[in-house]
């Protein structure tokens, strides 16, 4: 019997909405004869979720007082806890131009694909403004990536239970880091784990993140390295780089089977502490009795506290989910300690310290400057800088191409 955390929701157990077999293939055949509603890819990607039972005990996309519910207290409208919306938007006249209870195909227009079909049980309107005060504590569209998904939405919201005829690209494209929950259960129980803390990522790991998973394995059975596969902002370091400088640090640096390296196929929706709460529930369907949250966990700008996302844990009931935070403070490098430490264990001064983040690391390669070698390990920075050294590559062809009236060479 697993020793793992039960599945988030009052079944406690895993409700994926993938159809597999001949029920896959009857809802495809009738899927061709539906109206599709165009899908974003933050849409796709949280369909994808539901298909693999890692949005549990969610059946489909969200009415207007699951919206309002999770908006304004957390939770939908059975009482369950549920941190973020996940709605589905279409346009005015698509909308008006459905039958109550009507069904649709859900169609992933970045890669044209037909991925599941939704029985349109309502068609309703929100307050963008207020969705985006609830979860992201901003409407600036500005600067916010995720408040200017939101707002860029269209006019209705329609929901209604679903059916799942595909992960998409993901298996594929991401085969032997992409894991369903059921997968990472699977691998967790066969190892006897049952205290698991997964580390969210969505960057390639510097020295700071490879501390705090180290923190980890010393008070858990395992560490599950658990990234993102979905979309990013501009800029970001895209997920077959990121898999390949996680796998390298692992290989090297960490003991063998005291780590997991998995992936799922979300988008970011940068709402920091709500977010955090998200990743929280959705861990705990792959089976994660904790999630680490450190410094300015799925945060974007300043819109939030370096702890916030700690913070929004104690203001939760305490029975809302089974996956508690692990809490570690601000690590760095220190000279004077010779080594990583914590504003809990480092007495030294700022000047001592060698401050260590994602953002600098992208912004420092991908001006072609130097990191210090505490940064990151040697491998790590190895793969990046390629990487980055691939894209000045590009930038080259593309002005030579420009500048001499010749097509850009295809690389």
């Amino acid at each position: 019997m697993s020793k793992l955390v039960p599945p988030h929701g009052k079944e406690k157990k895993l409700k994926p909405l993938l159809l597999e077999g001949e029920a896959r293939k009857a809802e495809m055949e009738k899927a061709k004869t539906l109206k599709k509603i165009p899908m974003t890819s933050r849409e796709a990607s949280d369909l994808v979720m539901l298909g693999i039972g890692a949005f549990t005990p969610l059946e489909g996309f969200m009415g207007y007082d699951d919206w309002k519910g999770v908006c304004d207290e957390y939770k939908m409208t059975d009482g369950t806890f549920w941190p973020i919306p996940i709605t589905l938007s279409a346009d005015k006249d698509l909308a008006d131009s459905l039958a109550p209870n009507e069904e649709v195909a859900l169609w992933d227009v970045e890669n044209d694909q037909i991925l599941g079909t939704m029985k349109v049980t309502e068609k309703y309107t929100i307050d963008k403004e207020h969705e985006c005060k609830s979860v992201f504590w901003t409407t600036d569209a500005a600067g916010h990536p995720g408040v200017a998904k939101v707002m860029a939405q269209k006019e209705f919201n329609l929901a209604g239970p679903v059916k799942v005829l595909s992960e998409s690209f993901y298996p594929e494209v991401f085969k032997g880091t992409y894991q369903t929950p059921a997968e990472a259960r699977k691998i967790f129980d066969e190892k006897g784990w049952s205290r698991v803390a997964a580390f969210q990522t969505r960057n390639p790991m510097h020295r700071s993140h490879e501390y705090l998973c180290k923190i980890a394995v010393e008070v858990m059975d395992g560490v599950y390295i658990h990234q993102l596969l979905g979309k990013l902002k501009a800029g970001d370091i895209p997920a077959d780089v990121r898999k390949k400088a996680i796998d390298a640090l692992v290989d090297n640096y960490f003991v063998k089977d005291t780590v997991v390296v998995g992936g799922y196929p979300a988008e970011m929706r940068y709402a920091g502490p709500r977010e955090a709460l998200l990743h929280a529930v959705f861990r705990q369907n792959y089976g994660c009795s904790h999630l680490i949250v450190g410094r300015d966990h799925a945060g974007v700008g300043d819109y939030y506290g370096p702890f916030d996302a700690q913070k929004i844990f104690d203001e939760i009931p305490q029975d809302a989910l089974l996956t508690k935070p692990l809490k570690i403070d601000w690590t760095f490098w220190c000279f004077k300690c010779d080594g990583m430490a914590s504003m809990r264990t480092c007495p030294h001064g700022k000047a001592d310290r060698l401050i260590l983040s994602g953002t600098m690391v992208r912004k420092t390669l991908s001006e072609g400057g130097e990191l210090d070698p505490h940064f990151s390990r040697p491998e790590v920075l190895e793969i990046l800088k390629a990487y980055y050294a691939s894209l000045e590559e590009k930038v080259e062809i593309k002005l030579h191409g420009a500048a001499t009236g010749d097509a850009p060479i295809k690389k």
